[in-house]
């Protein structure tokens, strides 16, 4: 990456990402126990690069982003930068790869990575029952 992707203003994001990056593998921080993979979205505006550590929900060699923002009624901003720009970078582990992003329609793929988003983490299906928006889910590949 060229430039230096900005963190998150959000306290909690922000010191998860610092542990990733100072350990230099997504394996220093866990949620619950659960895995979390570093990705890096382009702004869609800004054009600015981010960090954004998810859920790790991997199938293949393909990984989804959940975009649940806890069952918040809107959707997370870094949601807007990968529908603008869906090329991304993924951290999992030490190993950086890149991707490009497809979000899922409702249909059987959609319904397919759900279900390993929530096998993955668990509070995701109690996000759903949060909000009325569906929650999108984001192939990667």
């Amino acid at each position: 990456m060229s430039e230096t992707p900005e963190l998150s203003p959000t306290d909690w994001v922000r010191d998860q990402t610092e542990k990733i990056l100072a350990a230099g593998t997504t394996e220093a921080v866990q949620l619950s126990g659960m895995k979390i993979v570093l990705f890096t979205t382009t702004g869609a505006k800004s054009g600015k690069k981010r960090y954004v550590p998810l859920m790790r929900v991997e199938e293949e060699g393909k990984y989804a982003m959940v975009a649940s923002k806890g069952g918040a009624p809107q959707h997370p901003s870094w949601y807007f930068n990968v529908k603008a720009h869906p090329e991304v970078q993924v951290l999992d582990g030490d190993v950086w790869t890149t991707m490009t992003a497809r979000e899922l329609p409702e249909g059987d793929e959609r319904e397919h990575w759900w279900t390993l988003a929530v096998a993955a983490f668990p509070p995701y299906a109690e996000y759903q029952t949060k909000t009325d928006r569906l929650i999108p889910v984001f192939v990667l590949e």
